[in-house]
């Protein structure tokens, strides 16, 4: 029997030939990853197993960026134990202010990923990495603390679900509207601990940035990992970004899956989700009429250049919307002088935004932006869940880059197309 793309990777890193589905297996990782909510637990469990100094200094990986910059004293606690973790192990990787960004644009943006990886983090959206064809996934701080001691971790080998892709997305359709797509048709748990493998012709049509997307938001699925094909564009990043040796693996063409689907990327339009749940998708053609008090623009699904061009591109010579409270927020620092140099900094502030330097914030109901009782807001993050920006009783709507800019001018929820 052939093995999928992630158990041929798990295997590998287990110094085995073959694994099968269900198998227990205990692998050395490439990259342990942390932040400031995570890893300050991780580093107290680390102490506690007595454990003086890390498997590897250039493989773990600490990034303070969900209350950073700190909003109140017990942020602030957390990053300065990560800091002094940092300097007591002399952990090469470890980005704060100035430096920074969210965790999950830096790795890759940083070169610290790269195809043919087992990659861990203690942070739900590790997943991200699959985009340029590693096995990347999520895990509990003690089981970070154990990585960074050890370099190994216990796996169980996933089942796999296949995503044959076809066709091009029309404009204005993006790796965002795929995502929700996807998670709309199968619900939040219809990859429950398994790979998404994505693969097809139409995989070529989006661009990393897109399958970076697509992969972060696999576990909104319920998958441990996603994982697309590294092929010539996925290629390119890596000799730009990475620039060392990686393997790239592929599916047996004998490679078993739970459940097959085929999606013409030509038929998708504009996609939101609903609150409460990732799962609740419309089409910009079903919304209806929902006013919104807020716009997010960023996060680590969707605070890279593309993301940040295409609002841009929508925003320039408009204005927000009267009593919408527009944020943008850059993925890293890279990304905003980037953004700063093409001038796109000077639309957002010109339309009527807010442009914040780069943090989770808002995404997780940190800071920069939190809801009131009743408020509505369309967001580029990833998830929607009661309370996530703030207030019980407020509302999360997922939606692309261009739906949410798009929405910040008209005040209601609407699409691209409806401004040009």
């Amino acid at each position: 029997m052939g093995m999928t793309t992630t158990q041929k990777i798990m295997a590998a890193h287990a110094g085995l030939d073959q694994v099968h589905v269900g198998d227990l297996v205990l692998a050395n990782v490439d990259l342990v990853l942390g932040n400031d909510i995570t890893a300050p637990v991780a580093i107290k469990e680390f102490a506690k197993i007595g454990a003086a100094q890390v498997f590897d200094r250039d493989k773990v990986v600490l990034v303070p960026d969900h209350f950073t910059p700190n909003k109140d004293i017990q942020s602030a606690e957390h990053c300065k134990l990560m800091r002094e973790f940092a300097c007591k192990m002399q952990i090469t990787n470890y980005f704060e202010i100035g430096e920074m960004g969210i965790e999950h644009v830096i790795i890759p943006e940083k070169g610290l990923a790269a195809a043919g990886e087992l990659i861990v983090g203690a942070d739900s959206h590790t997943c991200t990495y699959g985009a340029l064809g590693a096995v990347s996934t999520g895990v509990g701080s003690t089981d970070m603390a154990f990585a960074m001691a050890t370099g190994r971790l216990w796996f169980k080998v996933p089942a796999a679900i296949k995503f044959t892709l076809l066709g091009a997305p029309a404009q204005w359709v993006s790796g965002k509207d795929l995502i929700l797509h996807i998670i709309g048709l199968i619900g939040v748990d219809g990859a429950l601990y398994k790979s998404m493998e994505f693969t097809g012709p139409g995989v070529a049509s989006l661009s990393v940035d897109d399958r970076l997307t697509v992969a972060n938001m696999a576990i909104e699925a319920g998958a441990k990992n996603g994982i697309f094909p590294v092929d010539e564009a996925c290629r390119r990043y890596l000799d730009e970004h990475a620039q060392r040796p990686y393997t790239a693996y592929a599916a047996d063409a004998d490679a078993e899956y739970d459940e097959e689907y085929t999606i013409d990327l030509a038929t998708l339009r504009p996609t939101v989700s609903f609150p409460h749940l990732p799962e609740n998708a419309r089409t910009i053609d079903a919304v209806g009429e929902v006013a919104i008090d807020q716009v997010v623009i960023g996060s680590c699904t969707n605070g890279r250049m593309e993301d940040l061009r295409v609002a841009a591109g929508l925003l320039k010579g408009r204005k927000v919307k009267k009593g919408v409270r527009l944020i943008v927020i850059p993925g890293s620092q890279r990304i905003y002088l980037e953004a700063m140099r093409e001038g796109l900094l000077e639309t957002f502030v010109e339309a009527g935004a807010a442009v914040s330097t780069p943090t989770c914030g808002p995404c997780l109901g940190g800071h920069m932006g939190i809801l009131a009782k009743g408020e509505r807001c369309v967001s580029t993050t990833n998830r929607n869940f009661v309370g996530r920006m703030g207030d019980v009783e407020s509302e999360v709507y997922l939606a692309s880059p261009a739906v949410a800019a798009a929405s910040a001018v008209c005040g209601r929820i609407c699409g691209p197309d409806q401004l040009v």
